[in-house]
């Protein structure tokens, strides 16, 4: 399937740091001065990594929802001790 992709951003999102261009406090606004280009996923406020951003909404689409398969990794650290069970909820995600 060909995409005729206008603007792709890689951008590391720094800890604090909302993936929204509003708000209250820390947001993409503050770092990424380019006019519509939206986040193609989310991370967490108290989590920090690389957020692609597009203003191409076929794009988006077919990078964040779950029925197009795409797979995603993600790096966790976690303070103190972690149990199997919690391992296993951060292994599934949300669906």
């Amino acid at each position: 399937m060909f995409f005729g992709i206008g603007m792709l951003v890689l951008f590391y999102k720094p800890f604090g740091a909302l993936c929204q261009f509003s708000g209250e406090g820390l947001t993409l606004k503050g770092h990424v001065p380019i006019p519509n280009v939206y986040p193609a996923g989310r991370l967490d406020k108290d989590s920090e990594g690389l957020l692609v951003l597009t203003d191409d909404g076929r794009l988006q689409d077919r990078l964040v929802r779950p029925k197009y398969g795409k797979h995603k990794v993600y790096w966790v650290q976690v303070d103190g001790t972690i149990n199997a069970e919690t391992c296993q909820r951060l292994e599934q995600g949300y669906n």
